[in-house]
């Protein structure tokens, strides 16, 4: 977990939260089957990170009732459990120079579990002893939207002494997007539509040392239905407490309905960003809360205002504004 405030906000209490996007290529449901049983995952795909880890990416999946979990497997063995809104994640302490196989099940609401996916092969390059020298950056990078919710990207390979592992994929400062180091194309889903994307790319060899990122290429979405659900926090509140003879603004929210975990949050006071909270682990189930310190003058008003970093890197609309006032003594 960290935490980024500045020097007039010395106390916060922060909750849990994390992400991931949609791999290319969807699948049927199995036909015949019970319609209380979620279809096996499908788009599944597998790609070594580094001589150590192994990135696993499947397709978001809308069924009634919700995928609320996927597990992940290692041959038979379940290593992974993350939470139905995320699509990709990364399989780490493997040994290198080993091929390994994979597989995903979704779990609903109800806790029924689905077939384990179709296996998909990795395999970890070899380890490289005291190698600190990072591959050189892609080059020109080029895209095109494909449709109101995904772009296809390109670029020119870097080059690495002993070979490019993997390539990770940035729109603005959030990695959204990992692909295997033999390829010079993508295609990223689970985008919005007329929207502005920043791509980026970084290299990334055996030994985990990332390159500096590529140069950028800008790609809109094309115009389509707006989402129904809003990208700003719901239910946003604010108060004050006092304690120890200062006063403190209390928040709670719920996170926006989006496809893929918020992990990131913007704070505004007064009309100006003051603070930022990045959250980890498990996302919280309903209300989060934040505690911050703001000063020890009495009936002070102040205008708060938060929005949340969305899992495609984009930020998403500012909550309601709400006033707070600090009591006297």
């Amino acid at each position: 977990m960290r935490r980024r405030i500045p020097p007039a906000v010395p106390r916060a209490l922060v909750c849990g939260a994390l992400f991931a996007l949609v791999s290319c290529g969807w699948g049927a449901p199995e036909s015949g089957r019970d319609e209380r049983t979620p279809a096996a995952a499908t788009g599944v795909t597998a790609a070594a990170g580094s001589s150590t880890s192994v990135h696993v990416m499947w397709n978001l999946a809308t069924e009634n009732p919700r995928i609320t979990r996927y597990e992940v497997y290692r041959g038979t063995t379940k290593v992974k459990e993350v939470s139905g809104s995320e699509h990709m994640v990364d399989i780490t302490r493997l040994e290198p120079s080993t091929s390994y196989v994979f597989r995903v099940r979704a779990r609903n609401a109800d806790g029924v579990p689905g077939p384990l996916s179709r296996p998909v092969r990795a395999t970890t390059p070899a380890a490289v002893a005291a190698d600190r020298t990072a591959p050189t950056r892609p080059g020109s990078p080029r895209g095109r939207a494909l449709g109101g919710r995904a772009v296809q990207l390109s670029w020119t390979k870097a080059s690495d002494a002993r070979g490019v592992v993997s390539y990770d994929i940035y729109q603005g400062t959030s990695k959204i997007h990992s692909v295997g180091g033999a390829q010079t194309a993508a295609v990223v889903t689970g985008l919005r539509p007329n929207t502005a994307y920043v791509f980026t790319l970084r290299a990334r060899d055996a030994a985990d040392n990332v390159s500096a990122p590529s140069g950028s290429v800008r790609i809109t979405t094309a115009p389509g239905p707006a989402d129904d659900r809003s990208t700003a926090p719901a239910g946003f509140r604010a108060t004050a407490h006092r304690r120890d003879g200062a006063y403190y603004i209390d928040l709670a929210w719920t996170a926006p309905e989006v496809d893929g975990v918020v992990t990131e949050y913007r704070i505004q006071l007064d009309g100006r960003g003051v603070t930022s909270l990045v959250w980890g682990g498990s996302p919280p189930s309903g209300t989060c809360t934040y505690s911050f310190y703001i000063g020890r003058e009495a009936d002070v008003t102040h205008r708060v205002r938060i929005r949340a970093k969305l899992p495609d890197g984009t930020w998403g609309a500012l909550s309601a504004e709400r006033s707070v006032t600090t009591g006297g003594k």
